[in-house]
Formats: structure tokens, C-alpha cells, sequence
């Protein structure tokens, strides 16, 4: 890992009646558009659901430095998210983020482990420690055969 601190820039452009492109340095732009709870499309990532894919994503890569750092075989996971958006005092925000995460691991593996793992990498993502809403992590190992 580099340095702290990190600086990551995206830049956003629409015109009056367009979908919205993300840009950033070496990546391939991105389409997005509201949400269909907010009167868009639907068949385009939102902000919304880009926030909720961030933490997915940030919980699995997390999860990944940590197993390797503890040298701790894995075969797959999987994470589901579920964002809420609601009113809080009159402002619309994210209340919560409940990860619902699967587990393969070999045959043989220490179950309690895998499961404080996992449990680091749902304390340690970055995403989710920079944001107000809580989460609740329910974790599943699942022995390959």
C-alpha cells in the first residue's frame, strides 16, 4: 500500500437532458442516471446504487488483504448488500447497510476464524467507516466439498 494520504478524482458532465458520465484518469467512463425511485430510467447505475456496489466491493476487498495478511485459505465469497434510504430529521440519507455475506472455505477450516474475519473486514472497510449509516454484517461459512 502507498502512502497515506490517497486523492482520488472522478469528474461528472451532463448536459440539460443527458445521462451523467463519471470520468476518471485510466478508467473507462461511466453512464449513470437517477435512480427509478427518483424518476430515472432504471437500466443505468445511479449514485445510490453505486454507493451500495462500493460497499460490496470494499467489504470483499477488505476481506481479501485480511485473509492474506492472516495467511487464511479461502475458496469464494459473495456479498449481498442492502441499502436504506430514508428521512432523518428532514434530510434524505442512508440509514443502513445490511451485508449479507457467503463464505467458501476448504474443508478442515477453523470456522470461528473465518468468522472473525470476516467480522474484521466488515470493522475495517473504508467505505463503510466513511459514511454516518450503521451496518450489520450476517456471515455464513460454507465448507467446499
Amino acid at each position: 500500500m502507498q502512502e497515506l494520504p490517497h486523492h482520488y478524482a472522478v469528474s461528472a458532465s451532463a448536459g440539460a437532458d443527458s445521462q451523467v458520465v463519471l470520468s476518471s484518469p485510466g478508467l473507462a467512463p461511466l453512464e449513470t442516471a437517477a435512480p427509478p425511485e427518483f424518476g430515472g430510467p432504471g437500466d443505468l447505475w445511479s449514485p445510490e446504487t453505486l454507493l451500495v456496489g462500493s460497499v460490496a466491493d470494499c467489504f470483499i476487498l477488505s476481506f481479501r488483504a485480511i485473509a492474506r495478511a492472516s495467511r487464511f485459505e479461502w475458496v469464494s465469497l459473495s456479498c449481498n448488500v442492502s441499502g436504506t434510504l430514508d428521512k432523518i430529521e428532514r434530510v434524505t440519507r442512508f440509514t443502513s447497510f445490511d451485508l449479507t455475506v457467503q463464505l467458501g472455505v476448504p474443508p478442515g477450516t477453523d470456522e470461528k476464524k473465518a468468522l472473525r474475519l470476516l467480522e474484521k473486514a466488515e470493522h475495517h472497510c473504508l467505505i463503510t467507516n466513511s459514511l454516518k449509516a450503521g451496518t450489520r454484517l450476517s456471515a455464513k461459512v460454507q465448507f467446499a466439498e
